[in-house]
C-alpha cells in the first residue's frame, strides 16, 4: 500500500506533475487509451497519475516520460553534477587547507637528518 503524503508542498508538486504530463500528452495528440496501452496500464491509472495521485508507482512515470520523449529529465533528476544546493553543501564541508606531509625528525638509514630531505627526493616521483 502506497504511504500518503502529508506535506502539502510536496502534493502539490505531485498534482502539478500530473497536470504537466497531461498537457504534455495532450500536445502530443495522444489519446489517454494510447498512452495507455504504450505504457502498459490501464486507463485508470492514467487517469490517476495525470490527477497526482500519489499512488502511483515511480515505474509508471518513468514510462509516461518515455512515451513523451522526456526520459531524459527522469535520468538527470537531481543529479549530482547540477545538484545546486548539494555543490554548495559539499563545497562548505571541504578542509579550510591542506597541510603538507609531516617533517620527521628521525634519522633515515644514512645516518642524515630527514628534516632536510627535499620534495624531489619524494619516492612517489611527485615534487612540488
Amino acid at each position: 500500500m502506497a504511504m500518503k503524503i502529508n506535506s502539502l508542498n510536496a502534493q502539490r508538486a505531485i498534482k502539478r506533475l500530473g497536470d504537466n504530463l497531461k498537457v504534455a500528452r495532450l500536445k502530443r495528440r495522444i489519446s489517454l487509451q494510447d498512452f495507455a496501452d504504450r505504457i502498459g496500464v490501464s486507463k485508470r491509472t492514467i487517469s490517476r497519475l495525470e490527477k497526482g495521485d500519489d499512488g502511483v508507482s515511480i515505474g509508471t512515470l518513468a514510462m509516461a516520460c518515455l512515451v513523451l520523449g522526456e526520459l531524459g529529465r527522469v535520468e538527470t533528476f537531481l543529479d549530482a553534477g547540477s545538484d545546486d544546493l548539494g555543490l554548495m553543501l559539499a563545497k562548505d564541508q571541504l578542509p579550510k587547507r591542506i597541510d603538507g606531509p609531516r617533517k620527521s625528525s628521525r634519522k633515515s638509514e644514512d645516518g642524515s637528518d630527514a628534516k632536510g630531505s627535499t620534495p624531489a627526493s619524494n619516492n612517489e616521483g611527485v615534487g612540488f
